[in-house]
């Protein structure tokens, strides 16, 4: 019977040790690294591109409005309010995946029609083992005016449809600092077929445009932000097609107040440039900030999730 006893006691205790055995062999699981939160609260900032892209399967709608010059006609037709030179843009955009959004949308101003992409290759996370996002932005517009338009002096003057596609592509870098502070800064390229021109590589615009931006976010409030944005064309001498290249493209400088919610994104601002699709901002652009050309403007966003 002690035998028994013995050999009983014996065979708990080896179990015992093969528990603590598998128990310390166990790896420990590793805790995701997530991305961060709200680095921007919308796909837009003022006339620039976030890395912002909602969830997979998100539909979204954009309003994007810009009012008359405040300082042509003044109280006359309430500081551009009433201006006949005011520009909308209605878009519809879909996450596909929760990094990869497509998008359409239609511009007033030359009923442009925009198709656009927006790939964030890398998230900024929460631990930082990712420092920064990295987003890569597309479109390609098309010109829907009438066809006498793009008679110019150049080989652009045989019509083609071809004359009237444009296209941008812009790589942004982002980084969240702070709960109330985010920063990016992007580099742009943009091409127009068919541009003006007076005398062919002689005097006239020039079909490609280099540019940088620039994009702060300061978070004052739950649900409100001060958002700050500053477009630049560079001009490079070694890639013009003209000795004489006119109608330069100046810098675009905006200035909003946002009230953002889960699914709600509304700004308020300030611009500089009255277009609203990226290549006409960065390639066509005559007002001048420094000069008190502003006008009045506003993005609306919403989203549904599917």
């Amino acid at each position: 019977m002690k035998k028994i006893i013995i050999m009983f006691v014996l065979a708990l205790f080896m179990i015992n040790i093969g528990w603590a055995q598998n128990e310390e062999a166990k790896p420990e699981k590793k805790k995701k690294d997530k991305p961060v939160r709200e680095m921007f609260r919308s796909e837009l900032l003022i006339d620039e591109q976030t890395s912002f892209i909602a969830p997979k399967n998100t539909f979204g709608t954009e309003i994007q409005h810009r009012f008359g010059l405040i300082k042509d006609n003044g109280i006359s037709d309430l500081f551009g309010l009433y201006a006949p030179s005011a520009n909308t843009r209605i878009g519809f955009n879909y996450s596909i995946l929760d990094n990869l959004m497509v998008g359409y949308g239609i511009t007033r101003k030359n009923m442009y029609s925009d198709f656009q992409v927006k790939w964030n290759i890398l998230r900024q996370t929460r631990k930082n083992t990712i420092p920064l996002d990295l987003t890569i932005y597309a479109n390609m517009a098309i010109d829907s005016r009438n066809k006498d338009v793009f008679a110019t002096a150049t080989a652009d003057s045989v019509y083609q449809f071809a004359n009237r596609l444009s296209y941008f592509t812009q790589l942004i870098v982002s980084r969240k600092f702070t709960d109330w502070f985010s920063f990016a800064a992007s580099g742009c390229f943009t091409h127009y077929n068919s541009v003006p021109a007076d005398t062919a590589n002689v005097r006239g615009m020039d079909h490609d445009k280099f540019g940088f931006g620039l994009m702060a976010r300061f978070r004052v409030s739950p649900q409100s932000s001060i958002l700050l944005q500053y477009s630049m064309p560079v001009y490079i001498n070694q890639i013009s097609e003209n000795e004489v290249v006119t109608t330069q493209s100046l810098p675009n400088f905006g200035i909003a107040f946002e009230v953002a919610t889960e699914s709600h994104a509304f700004q308020v601002f300030i611009t500089t440039s009255k277009g609203i699709i990226p290549q006409e901002n960065y390639m066509y652009n005559t007002n001048d900030w420094t000069k008190g050309e502003f006008r009045i403007g506003f993005n609306i966003t919403r989203l549904w999730g599917f």
